[in-house]
């Protein structure tokens, strides 16, 4: 069962619960019931507030639903005191993202990084759980303290395997510095896709390079970098494609912070392919939660070529009547957007030549013969959201 919970003000809240769908849908759940609730501020004890938690609990022995995932982050002491008055397992967003996290890990570096994410989730997790487990009173007769709890044992544990895991995951950001100052001395030109979770990154980047990345319709489908070679006819040269891991809405900070490797080639790159899901109702919030997670990890500066894909999925009557148009994302600032599909090859010729114009440090001067949008419903939303 999906619960969300509108807690109105500038906290963001899917209505429909889709997006939570997908992300369970992708963890292998399949999504039973839907419930919304609307408070202004969470409960202490159950955040649904006990006459929700009611409803939840007859909803859930109705559908026969064998857990209960909420949309925002639960402290530990919620957690806990749902899952007794539900009778079920409780999951949260962060959690469910950082299930999805350690399913698809696939490299040595991607493996070490969910690890850490999840540590660090857990150990929050162990507020007085285990209770039950302390060790009886040592010693001889009745004297003396309580040994050493479990959830002592549990927290140095993994507090010590948290220090293991940064240690190995600072050999990791070393080995990557190394490589990209190799790419620096070599002069290759860096440039990053990064974008909105299943924009269709993964599927452009197999377009760009003729590579076999594994791409999926699914949130997540890749979480390792990957960078390969690309030859830019238009420039005579080649430069260095990376295709980084999706962002989402309310991305844990802890997997902000432990994808700091993955995530660094995107702050170094020398340009940034934004890709857009253009077919998504949620386009201008998708593309705005990426900008700030840009601005977090210190890419928010990097020149940017805005990648509308998925252009295929459109109507007749929303298709741009430009390849390639600008918009404004700060007075007198511009950035060039070009519309592609990345599945039928649409526009890619046209994504080349920005790319070589970038490259070559003409971006700028080729941004200016670019028309103007044509777009009257979606750029200047765009424009007056990013302002």
């Amino acid at each position: 069962m999906l619960v969300g919970v509108d807690l109105g003000g500038a906290s963001a809240f899917d209505p429909t619960l889709d997006e939570l769908a997908l992300l369970a849908e992708s963890a292998g759940d399949v999504a039973v019931a839907r419930i919304v609730a609307r408070r202004k501020a969470p409960d202490a004890a159950l955040f649904v507030g006990s006459g929700k938690a009611d409803e939840i609990k007859a909803m859930v022995a109705a559908t026969q639903a064998q857990g209960v995932i909420f949309d925002q982050s639960l402290s530990p002491v919620q957690q806990r005191n749902l899952e007794q008055h539900l009778g079920v397992p409780v999951a949260d967003r962060t959690g469910l993202i950082l299930d999805i996290f350690a399913q698809r890990a696939q490299s040595h570096e991607g493996k070490l990084q969910v690890e850490l994410a999840q540590l660090q989730y857990m150990a929050t997790r162990h507020v007085r759980r285990w209770s039950h487990l302390e060790r009886q009173r040592g010693g001889i007769g009745t004297r003396g303290g309580p040994g050493e709890r479990q959830i002592e044992l549990d927290r140095r544990m993994i507090g010590e395997r948290i220090k293991s895991v940064k240690v190995r995951l600072e050999k990791v950001k070393r080995q990557r510095g190394t490589q990209r100052k190799a790419r620096e001395r070599s002069g290759t030109f860096r440039v990053s896709l990064v974008g909105y979770t299943n924009a269709g990154k993964s599927t452009l980047f197999n377009a760009l390079v003729k590579a076999r990345s594994y791409a999926a319709d699914q949130l997540f489908a890749t979480l390792d970098t990957t960078t390969r070679q690309l030859w830019l006819e238009q420039a005579g040269a080649s430069v260095s494609l990376s295709d980084t891991v999706g962002f989402i809405r309310d991305l844990p900070h802890k997997l902000v912070e432990a994808f700091e490797a993955t995530l660094q080639e995107a702050a170094e790159a020398d340009l940034l392919l934004h890709v857009v899901d253009a077919a998504s109702p949620a386009l201008l919030e998708q593309q705005l939660e990426v900008e700030r997670v840009l601005d977090e990890i210190g890419a928010s500066a990097i020149p940017q070529i805005v990648v509308y894909n998925k252009c295929d999925l459109l109507e007749s009557s929303q298709q741009a009547r430009h390849a390639v148009d600008w918009f404004e994302v700060h007075p007198g600032v511009r950035r060039p957007r070009v519309y592609v599909s990345a599945r039928s090859g649409q526009g890619l010729d046209t994504l080349r030549h920005l790319i070589a114009d970038a490259a070559a440090g003409r971006l700028h001067d080729a941004a200016a013969d670019i028309p103007s949008p044509l777009l009257p419903d979606s750029a200047p939303a765009l424009r007056s959201t990013f302002a």
